[in-house]
């Protein structure tokens, strides 16, 4: 007869006992799924395409400021008058009524405060927003502006009109990017690409009108009319393409 192996039951409830320790430490849930990994069978690759564009759209900010009016009817009076003369002078150069716009129209009263609080006149403000799609007319838009009676130019600037179609043109360049690196890699490691599986695109920001410099265009810095330089702006793509790999 073969000898016959008892357990103590002390036994099996300290292992019981460790067992549960293990799991609760562990954290370990039921049921347990093992798996293995398996190399990866994609080969992602960014590539990256820009376009300078020359903006074909220009933007000028015109002011009228009037400081001392004797009532406020004096001050609407003086603002009105050249704010008047101003849209006179954009629609005998050709602009569009659309983009010529009136804005920040403000009548307020001038304080002395040394002897308490005293009216001593009254100010008027008022700003007209003038759009061309010539950007060459720049030069002439500032001019008329100021002769008609502003006397303060701001927030000078051109912009990409429509920059959809040059971020389709800079999308294809950073697709043909990405698949030149894409080829280089797969050369170097000895392996062979199958087709795109998937395509993820970043489009660069265009960064809004751009600001830009005004100078006179007789190059001395006093008299005639100022020159601007629309100068470029840089339209960008990033795509991410997955490829198979063989």
């Amino acid at each position: 007869m073969k000898p016959q192996l008892f357990i103590q039951p002390f036994v099996i409830a300290t292992v019981a006992v460790i067992t549960l320790s293990v799991i609760s430490v562990l954290r370990i849930s039921f049921p347990i799924t093992v798996t293995t990994a398996s190399p990866s069978t994609e080969l992602a690759v960014v590539g990256e395409g820009k376009v300078d564009v020359v903006p074909d759209r220009a933007s000028v900010d015109v002011g009228i400021s009037v400081s001392n009016a004797e009532s406020v009817a004096a001050a609407q009076a003086q603002v009105n008058k050249t704010n008047n003369a101003i849209i006179s002078a954009m629609e005998k150069l050709g602009i569009d009524k659309k983009n010529i716009k009136t804005a920040n129209y403000s009548v307020y009263p001038n304080y002395d405060y040394s002897e308490g609080q005293k009216i001593t006149g009254y100010g008027a403000d008022v700003r007209v927003t003038i759009t061309t799609m010539n950007t060459q007319q720049m030069s002439e838009i500032v001019q008329a502006a100021t002769e008609a009676g502003a006397n303060n130019i701001y927030n000078t600037s051109f912009s990409v009109s429509d920059p959809a179609k040059y971020r389709k043109e800079a999308r294809e360049k950073a697709i043909e990017n990405a698949k030149q690196q894409a080829q280089e890699i797969a050369n170097n490691l000895g392996i062979q690409l199958g087709k795109v599986t998937n395509i993820v695109e970043s489009t660069g920001s265009l960064g809004g009108p751009q600001p830009v410099m005004m100078r006179n265009a007789d190059g001395l810095g006093a008299g005639g009319a100022p020159a601007f330089e629309e100068g470029t702006q840089t339209i960008s793509s990033t795509v991410t393409l997955y490829f198979q790999k063989k």
